[in-house]
């Protein structure tokens, strides 16, 4: 009987920690941004600290719209990411660093491309609300931990030299940026890009993570891995 007890207590104690493991997932909310439609996401879980990726926001509405569901559902931001540093992707950075203390982090490679901002504004006339410059920058294998989650980094250059990609293995997603589309790829006609580099990034680096991985693009509907292989036109 006292066996029995025992193990029956252990198999409760598995079973009760693989059920709040499961109830911790990450939890995503995307937002679309700007003129140009980019999506922004914040990543959060149930301790409340979140993570700002790619703040697109463009006007005092769409900020009002971010920093909402920020206080709303009572989330700490503590980290600033950005996939790649094209303009429509870093419209928010100076707010989201002004209101909650926090400097962007992005891959050196597009150092570049992040110094090209206000430029790129005035070329499409857009307005630009400058960004702080980085205060370290992100490569692949690091881990980006909030809560009581992380991500991990591939580094996908060749929509922009320095692209990196989000990931989480346990619940089997990915923040792209512009690499993978639903149906399509990063354009590679912009400073730095390369259709070879970029095909290769996603062939190397997305696939083998898996077909059952969900994809959150920079722009348009997410999509899987596993779609993107047997659909995809740029990939086939």
């Amino acid at each position: 009987m006292t066996l029995i007890t025992s193990i029956g207590k252990r198999l409760f104690s598995l079973i009760w920690q693989r059920f709040l493991e499961a109830d911790n997932m990450i939890r995503i909310k995307s937002f679309t941004f700007s003129p140009i439609q980019e999506n922004t996401y914040i990543l959060y879980d149930d301790i409340g600290e979140c993570v700002i990726i790619d703040p697109g926001c463009y006007d005092d509405s769409e900020r009002q719209a971010l920093a909402s569901f920020i206080e709303e559902n009572k989330l700490k931001p503590v980290r600033l990411l950005n996939t790649h540093c094209h303009l429509d992707h870093i419209f928010g950075n100076g707010f989201v660093s002004e209101k909650y203390n926090l400097k962007p982090e992005f891959n050196k490679h597009d150092l570049p491309v992040f110094h090209a901002f206000a430029a790129t504004c005035n070329l499409y006339g857009l307005s630009c609300d400058p960004s702080p410059e980085a205060e370290s920058y992100l490569d692949e294998g690091d881990v980006v931990k909030f809560g009581e989650s992380s991500l991990e980094i591939v580094f996908t250059p060749g929509h922009s030299p320095g692209s990196i990609t989000f990931y989480n293995k346990d619940d089997k997603f990915m923040i792209s940026g512009d690499v993978l589309f639903y149906g399509s790829v990063g354009r590679t006609d912009l400073p730095g890009g390369s259709m070879e580099t970029l095909v290769n990034s996603i062939k190397t680096k997305l696939f083998p993570l898996g077909d059952d991985f969900k994809v959150y693009s920079g722009h348009g509907p997410s999509t899987t891995i596993g779609f993107e292989k047997k659909n995809n036109p740029f990939l086939q």
